[in-house]
């Protein structure tokens, strides 16, 4: 076996997301088994060097986990001919700027979206990617976990018949920081600093209906800021400016309807997070982040509407749990995996920054459709 040390600059990794899914559970991870095996012989060696703006905060960090480089000098590392890949989880406002600056530097990316602050900026950076010939990806981890990737198996094997509609509900109660510390950074209710709920969820949306079930041809939306105040990290109140929830119904290609409410001013009474139910002609299923059931044409029950007595049946009880068959992987660990092979074993993917702008788009499209009350088309974009 030949060890090739790869060398990432990872901007971002004291945010949450940063260092808990893509430096500790990603990146560390694959130094754990040892490397990425390639699978010519070659095991890719990912060397992390830690970069962002609080020099403290990112020794502290490379203390906890052994490692060696830190940087807050983005320029000075986008310089050193050494390092092969950007990774960028900074603030959205942020990333367009250094993803250029990279892109420049001939560096291969790979970056969290929301790509950028709109779709201009978006699919400048796509073009700048491929004009420069550097490769390119994009965190869309929904797909690779669990039950959505059981969902996907069900699409593939035929198991909705003509898959009629979809129905997602994603959110949780994030607390506004006066009584208990809020558990999402301030900035996603500032809409100065690119927070928001659309700007952060739609552009997952976009991806998981255009993975599952078609590309999104038009949205309607109604986005609102539910929780007008809130504490920030230092318990300072501030006025929430960005929009907090978001009620989307979205038109595919082929015929499906997708309705998704996104809010972080809801109290959880499903089983997941976030759960998607898909109906179709032959049969159901509901699947969160991890577990999926379906019901299938011929087990499906006769339920009769009579509100004059109690319900006798446990609805619930009436779906079967669609099995693993295999080990999952952590959804964001396995993406890394596939855009390092990508990079260096050239195998393909098509996670890249034009699929970026898709999601930039819909969230741009989406905030638009709020903002006028009607129908928006969502036009295909290309290079």
């Amino acid at each position: 076996m030949t060890r090739k040390t790869v060398r990432i600059a990872m901007n971002g990794v004291t945010g949450r997301m940063g260092y808990r899914q893509h430096l500790v559970r990603s990146i560390l991870a694959l130094r754990e088994q040892g490397g990425l095996d390639l699978g010519d012989g070659t095991v890719l060696w990912p060397e992390p060097i830690l970069l962002g703006r609080r020099e403290h905060a990112l020794r502290e960090i490379a203390g906890r986990h052994g490692l060696d480089h830190v940087s807050t000098d983005l320029d000075a590392v986008l310089a050193d001919p050494s390092v092969d890949i950007y990774f960028d989880a900074q603030v959205t406002s942020a990333r367009e700027e250094a993803i250029a600056k990279a892109i420049a530097a001939g560096k291969h990316i790979y970056t969290e979206k929301p790509t950028a602050t709109g779709l201009d900026g978006a699919l400048g950076l796509a073009r700048l990617a491929h004009d420069k010939g550097v490769k390119h990806g994009v965190v869309q981890d929904k797909i690779f976990l669990p039950g959505l990737l059981k969902l996907k198996r069900l699409v593939d094997g035929g198991f909705f018949g003509r898959i009629l509609s979809v129905r997602g509900e994603f959110g949780y109660w994030v607390f506004e920081g006066d009584w208990q510390p809020a558990q999402r950074p301030s900035w996603n209710y500032r809409a100065q600093d690119g927070g928001g709920i659309v700007v952060d969820m739609f552009p997952h949306w976009e991806y998981v209906l255009h993975e599952l079930f078609g590309r999104v041809t038009s949205v309607q939306a109604l986005a609102t800021t539910h929780i007008p105040q809130r504490w920030d990290e230092q318990g300072k109140p501030y006025d929430a400016t960005a929009d907090d929830a978001a009620y989307g119904i979205f038109e595919l290609e082929g015929g499906a309807i997708a309705q998704i409410n996104s809010s972080w001013a809801v109290r959880v009474h499903r089983d997941e997070l976030v759960e998607f139910q898909v109906d179709g002609t032959e049969g159901s299923a509901v699947a969160g982040l991890r577990g999926c059931r379906v019901q299938h044409r011929s087990a499906t029950p006769k339920p009769v509407w009579n509100p004059d007595i109690p319900a006798t049946e446990v609805f619930r009880d009436q779906w079967q749990e669609v099995p693993d068959n295999t080990e999952f992987d952590n959804g964001f660990k396995a993406q890394w995996e596939l855009f390092l092979k990508h990079v260096y074993a050239d195998a393909p993917y098509h996670w890249d920054l034009l699929a970026g702008a898709r999601g930039v788009q819909l969230a741009e499209l989406g905030l638009r459709s709020s903002a006028e009350g009607r129908r928006v088309d969502v036009p295909e974009i290309s290079l």
